[in-house]
């Protein structure tokens, strides 16, 4: 799920920076993308962290 999640951000974000023939308009969008990937990125290692929890909680 966080594969398809992460893939349908990145190509959201790369289709707009082709679409996008204005300088201004594709630092805005690059700013965005960053910005997505960073929130993805927080949600994915959340997702790690409770499962490496839910792991070590189960073998104590």
């Amino acid at each position: 799920m966080e594969k398809f999640i992460l893939g349908a951000i990145v190509g959201m974000a790369g289709g707009a920076i082709i679409v996008a023939n204005n300088c201004k308009l594709r630092n805005l969008v690059k700013k965005n993308q960053e910005d997505l990937m960073q929130k993805a990125e927080k949600y994915i290692d959340g997702k790690l962290e409770k499962l490496g929890e839910m792991g070590e909680t189960q073998s104590n």
